[in-house]
């Protein structure tokens, strides 16, 4: 898959709603917030195993018929919200296709292990010095 994904505006529906953000007396009379609807099931920009890992990964963003929802309410006006929240959806549609690396498992450092056991072996040394000398029989 290359590096950027081409939207489809077919597989997009927006809609718009009063922000809280910032914007003074312009909140409480025009629609700012953009949220997305992204028609994951339906789109052909994806195959089904990539549909699959994006609904995995992205699952408390889907509603229950499979749409995907993103919000924006960042800026002041109505069409940078639009961009930023489809700049949002891109993101987080190549994040969850990335492949997540493998992790190597290493040894732990000899080195490392004896500063641990060294450790161990001054802290208890420094409890037995509390003890009471009847404890010690």
């Amino acid at each position: 898959m290359s590096s950027r994904i081409r939207l489809n505006e077919n597989d997009m529906s927006f809609s718009f709603s009063r922000s809280g953000g910032p914007g003074g007396q312009n909140v409480n009379k025009v629609n700012t917030r953009v949220t997305l609807r992204f028609d994951l099931p339906g789109t052909t920009i994806f195959n089904n195993g990539e549909k699959a890992r994006i609904a995995e990964r992205l699952a408390g963003r889907l509603d229950k018929d499979g749409w995907l929802l993103v919000e924006s309410d960042r800026f002041r006006s109505q069409g940078m919200n639009r961009n930023d929240v489809v700049e949002k959806l891109e993101r987080m549609l190549q994040s969850a296709l990335a492949r997540k690396k493998k992790r190597i498992a290493t040894k732990v450092p000899a080195g490392a292990h004896a500063r641990r056991l060294d450790a161990k072996k001054r802290r208890s040394e420094v409890k037995q010095m509390r003890r009471k000398a009847s404890d010690l029989s």
